[in-house]
């Protein structure tokens, strides 16, 4: 099995290869997984001084929820909604190669560098959303990328209903909550 540096390099460096070496190594699962916790972890050191120990918690936690509820769209997406002839692909597959997609949010933990920052980060997160279209065009056996591109941008506006409605539900329970505690007082 390669080791996982190696595939990580490659990976960021957008090798479809790798994506094809990954999506048929069912063995590479744990691997897969260890590239999203590096990542989750990283994003976290960027938002720990602005959110403290919990925040960096959570955002691991929703990182990786994120990973699988990500991967689960796109798959049902590219096979169901937008599926080539050649599309065979299984959620194993997508969660393989996305996961190793995420290898450049490894540089999120460069988010802590004063005025640089966030730059780094948003550099990450272009770079991070390009190596999933690789991915997902080789998971999904795509003969186009504009088509991997259409699966992605579907997905991901998919993924923000699914976690922004709640949040927002959420938000609004909390700020009901605590503007009645507050007239109370």
């Amino acid at each position: 099995m390669a080791s996982l540096v190696d595939r990580m390099i490659r990976a960021a460096k957008l090798d479809a290869d790798l994506y094809e070496e990954v999506e048929a190594d069912p063995a590479s699962m744990g691997q897969a997984t260890t590239v999203v916790l590096l990542a989750s972890i990283a994003g976290g050191l960027a938002n720990l001084n602005q959110m403290g120990v919990g925040g960096f918690v959570l955002g691991a936690v929703l990182s990786l929820v994120g990973w699988y509820v990500w991967s689960f769209i796109t798959y049902w997406i590219g096979t169901r909604l937008l599926p080539q002839p050649s599309t065979e692909a299984d959620l194993g597959q997508l969660l393989r190669t996305i996961g190793f997609a995420s290898s450049p949010g490894l540089l999120r933990a460069l988010g802590v560098i004063p005025g640089i920052g966030p730059l780094i980060v948003l550099v990450s997160a272009l770079w991070s959303l390009a190596a999933m279209v690789v991915a997902v065009r080789q998971a999904l056996d795509y003969d186009s990328t504009g088509r991997a591109i259409a699966v992605c941008v579907i997905g991901w506006v998919v993924q923000i209903l699914i976690v922004i409605v709640p949040l927002a539900l959420l938000g609004f329970a909390i700020g009901s909550v605590a503007s009645r505690g507050g007239a109370a007082a």
